[in-house]
């Protein structure tokens, strides 16, 4: 994994908007309807060569193909995997009951979307029986990052967690929990392989360690959930075996909705059993208003010398574009936690397109979004090494 080495890296979570056409043929597909896989198809490869354009446009350093082949970050999965049938009934978080207001309007704003909820369940065994989907989908965004001039400093390629797969797709098959989250690690690590061995980076969406404490998981105190992600944390590792931790970077985020949040868990409970992941980079929402002072834990806990800290600079559920001073100052206060300028790439909280449909920032906004983090990573820079860090 690259570092900052002569100035702020800049880069995202991953998923990016898919446009219209793609949003609804990738519905319609996820929903069983006829629908023609050849313009599916076409209409995939011309998005990712989009928006890969339009992160070189905007001074991305470190980009991907936007997941745009894909439903949503994890529930593409029983398109690929044997195993999945009938509906998972996933409880709502809390705060979707004590402010159904709030509730009702974020309804309204998503009338067509992925199946954020009613995913199907595991039912049987889970296979990963045929990886030519993901193989295609590795050719395909190495294809396009080749194109882009200048070429990305690195391109990395997303794939869910054991746990968010699992508290998404919900077990009614395997004895326990944990044996089901150990099954889908073990799969799982074929997709991660092949992501690795391809040259590419891997990231590993894993909300599950933080955001699943207010879905399936919130009768649990905080202390217990700390014990549900070092199974799922555990899980990770198990899926990682073999696998070079300096390739992998791991995103962690409380749930990609602009709500109140007032039941997440905060970061310092989390932080010891999140540096027991083997990879090589953190990713953790700090922009947004609930989280942005999650920084100061890093500071109480300090970052491991094997990893990089990737903290949110840009959020991504509010059309605001940040001014580039905001970033320059959340970047500063995060290479002041960690101690060490070369271990921090400025990032964004969340995807800006979670699932299909799933879009709170307008396609428009999120590319002046990535040009103000690009500005902010050069004022940044240039305080941190002195003029020349900049960006040339």
């Amino acid at each position: 994994m690259k570092k900052s080495d002569s100035h702020i890296l800049t880069t995202h979570v991953g998923s990016l908007p898919r446009g219209e056409r793609l949003t609804d043929l990738l519905i319609e597909d996820e929903a069983g309807s006829t629908i023609d896989r050849t313009a599916l198809t076409a209409e995939i490869d011309r998005r990712v060569a989009y928006v890969m354009q339009k992160q070189r446009e905007a001074g991305v350093d470190v980009g991907n193909d936007g997941e745009q082949g894909r439903v949503g970050f994890q529930t593409y999965i029983p398109q690929r995997m044997t195993g999945f049938g009938g509906e998972s009934k996933r409880p709502a978080p809390p705060e979707f009951t004590e402010f159904p207001l709030f509730a009702a309007r974020l309804q309204a704003r998503i009338p067509r979307t992925g199946k954020v909820f009613g995913a199907p369940q595991a039912v049987g065994p889970v296979k990963y029986e045929d990886i030519s989907l993901t193989q295609a989908e590795i050719e395909r965004a190495k294809r396009h990052a080749a194109e882009q001039k200048p070429p990305f400093t690195e391109t990395f390629m997303t794939a869910p967690s054991p746990g968010i797969i699992a508290t998404t797709m919900l077990n009614a098959y395997y004895d326990s929990h944990e044996a089901y989250v150990n099954a889908l690690a073990r799969e799982m690590h074929r997709e991660y392989r092949a992501v690795v061995d391809s040259g590419l980076l891997l990231q590993i969406d894993a909300p599950d360690l933080a955001m699943e404490r207010v879905f399936l998981f919130q009768d649990k105190s905080d202390a217990e959930y700390v014990k549900v992600v070092e199974t799922h944390v555990a899980a990770i590792n198990l899926a990682l075996e073999g696998i070079p931790r300096d390739r992998v970077r791991l995103h962690i985020c409380w749930g990609n909705w602009e709500g109140p949040h007032v039941h997440d868990i905060a970061l310092e409970p989390l932080l010891p059993v999140l540096y027991q992941a083997k990879v090589g980079g953190l990713s953790i929402e700090m922009a947004n208003p609930r989280h942005q002072h999650e920084v100061a834990a890093l500071a109480r806990h300090k970052l491991p010398g094997e990893f990089v800290l990737l903290p949110g600079v840009i959020d991504s559920t509010s059309n605001f574009v940040e001014h580039p001073e905001v970033v320059a100052e959340r970047i500063e206060r995060a290479v002041a936690a960690v101690g060490d300028r070369e271990r921090v790439i400025a990032s964004s909280d969340c995807g800006f397109g979670t699932f299909a449909g799933w879009e709170w920032v307008s396609e428009d906004v999120v590319w002046a979004k990535f040009r103000a983090c690009r500005q902010g990573a050069d004022i940044a820079s240039a305080r941190l090494w002195g003029k020349g860090g900049a960006r040339a």
